[in-house]
């Protein structure tokens, strides 16, 4: 039969979402849990990434590489009810007085709002898949390391501090946790 193969213990992404960049689109990613295979176990990561929390619970600086698409997301959220809520503003006047009226100071508050949504929209997104696809890379590398027991991350500074001796002479000093 030949040598058995080993399962992946990576979590991978699917080849579109690997794809996406700055500014891309604000949809769910697909992954592969750590020992699946095949293009019918993708799963769906979620809007926030709720689903692949999970899977990352043991590398702390992913869940925190998480933690910021989240809050992303959460931006991106609220970004979209301002601009929503801003053209509904706009079109509610433009007849609330009987005659139509284009530009109002409520529609122009309106048309500003608008604006500020639609360049914050740039400053979201961003960034926003780059923290998911980070978090899954910290993931595959970081959590590797931690799960093979390597030696920089038993042997880990917990505090690392700059100072002086009475002479005047710089010292460095080093922290560690037991």
């Amino acid at each position: 039969m030949g040598l058995a193969q080993s399962k992946p213990t990576t979590i991978r992404l699917s080849p579109e979402d690997l794809e996406r960049g700055q500014y891309g689109a604000q949809r769910n990613f697909f992954f592969l849990p750590p020992g699946q295979t095949g293009e019918d176990n993708y799963q769906s990561a979620g809007f926030f990434g709720q689903k692949l929390r999970p899977y990352l619970k043991t590398s702390p600086t992913a869940l925190a590489e998480l933690d910021k698409y989240s809050r992303q997301k959460t931006l991106y959220l609220i970004d979209r009810g301002v601009l929503l809520g801003s053209v509904i503003v706009y079109g509610s006047q433009v007849f609330g007085h009987g005659d139509a009226q284009y530009f109002n100071g409520t529609q122009q508050v309106a048309i500003g709002a608008a604006a500020v949504s639609l360049v914050a929209t740039l400053f979201i997104n961003r960034r926003t898949n780059d923290y998911l696809k980070q978090a899954v890379d910290t993931y595959n590398t970081d959590g590797t390391a931690t799960r093979h027991g390597a030696l920089w991350q038993r042997l880990r500074p917990a505090g690392v501090g700059l100072g002086a001796t009475a002479q005047g002479a710089p010292t460095l000093g080093l922290r560690w946790q037991l």
